[in-house]
């Protein structure tokens, strides 16, 4: 059985955050490796475990380390295969090794989840596997479902504690009608039969980011589609463009002040979801945090923020996976930067 996830800790105190992430791939019946390798104390060795996995058909990588958490950006620069960091939190509430994992240069993203989500990491690695896997894409389908009925039995319990005498319960909806994906595979009559990649920016100011992606896009002649919708301000137009797009391998989200483009995405598809944050208000702080830290269960690949290119860069890796000739341009995109 070959692995298909390779899990590396930057230190053994980890391991706390790497069991949820064995526990979802073990759900997910999907092959994972596990290492201990630190990117400054075993330098050597963090790189020839990433340079073997990747020959050796690893499809994704989950770096997890906390304080100065160059682990995963130590793998991103080693691999063309997509990785995903989980920041640790051991001093300053893990925000340290949130910025050293989201934050990376051009050409080497790293799809950062929320502090100690290593179940999310792995989620969003079963995600991205399952682009070319409909097993794995049917199981995490499952598990969303198992989601749904643990928050049905949550509300169940909350309001059986609940002894107000004006407590006045009227609304009685059939769950059936409240469940995310009735609306996600739902037909549209302009729905796009054969499409990569959807991207969605949330303000027209984003679009300066939202270029850096699709002149990326452009270059590797990979299909997109971009539009421009806000959630929040226009949430029935949002909901026509999901059911447009559903049959894109990968969504990206580009938006700034508080990431609801990115929640919203997350929420209708079991496809990767990328965001990028930007900096409209606090230097993009604000999108960045409300964007990475999503609740267990619906993970976003956040990146640094405005680095619209490492999106495109990382979506290819996700796509280059099952297609050679985009793995190609990656490689060959990579070996450019490493020789310059």
């Amino acid at each position: 059985m070959k692995p298909k996830v390779m899990i590396l800790l930057g230190s053994a105190s980890d391991f706390a955050i790497a069991e949820k992430a064995i526990d979802i791939l073990e759900t997910l019946n999907i092959p994972y490796d596990v290492k201990v390798a630190s990117a400054h104390r075993t330098h050597e060795k963090v790189k020839k475990i990433v340079m073997k996995a990747t020959d050796e058909g690893i499809e994704a990588f989950i770096g997890i380390a906390g304080l100065s958490a160059h682990l995963p950006g130590m793998i991103a620069a080693n691999t063309h295969k997509p990785v995903v960091g989980v920041p640790v939190s051991v001093k300053l509430g893990g925000l340290d090794a949130l910025y050293a994992s989201a934050q990376m240069p051009f050409g080497a993203p790293v799809a950062t989840v929320g502090i100690d989500r290593g179940e999310n990491a792995a989620i969003l690695a079963a995600q991205i596997i399952g682009i070319h896997d409909e097993d794995v894409r049917k199981r995490v389908s499952s598990m969303r479902d198992s989601f749904f009925e643990k928050i049905a039995v949550d509300e169940r319990n909350v309001l059986e504690t609940i002894k107000g005498d004006y407590f006045s319960p009227q609304l009685d909806i059939p769950d059936e009608e409240l469940r995310n994906e009735g609306l996600y595979n739902e037909s549209s009559s302009d729905e796009i039969e054969e499409l990569d990649i959807a991207i969605i920016a949330g303000s027209y100011s984003d679009i300066k980011v939202a270029k850096k992606v699709t002149n990326f896009l452009d270059k590797m002649d990979v299909n997109y589609d971009f539009s421009v919708i806000s959630p929040v301000r226009y949430p029935v137009r949002f909901e026509e463009y999901i059911k447009k797009v559903k049959n894109a391998k990968v969504f990206i989200a580009i938006t700034g002040l508080s990431a609801h483009v990115t929640g919203a995405i997350v929420a209708y598809t079991e496809k990767p979801v990328i965001g990028v944050p930007c900096s409209i208000r606090m230097d993009g702080n604000d999108a960045l945090l409300s964007m990475v830290n999503m609740p267990p269960g619906v993970p976003v690949g956040t990146l640094g923020i405005d680095n619209g290119g490492n999106a495109a860069i990382l979506a290819g890796e996700m796509l280059g996976i099952m297609n050679k000739d985009i793995e190609r341009d990656i490689r060959k995109f990579k070996g450019n930067i490493e020789g310059g």
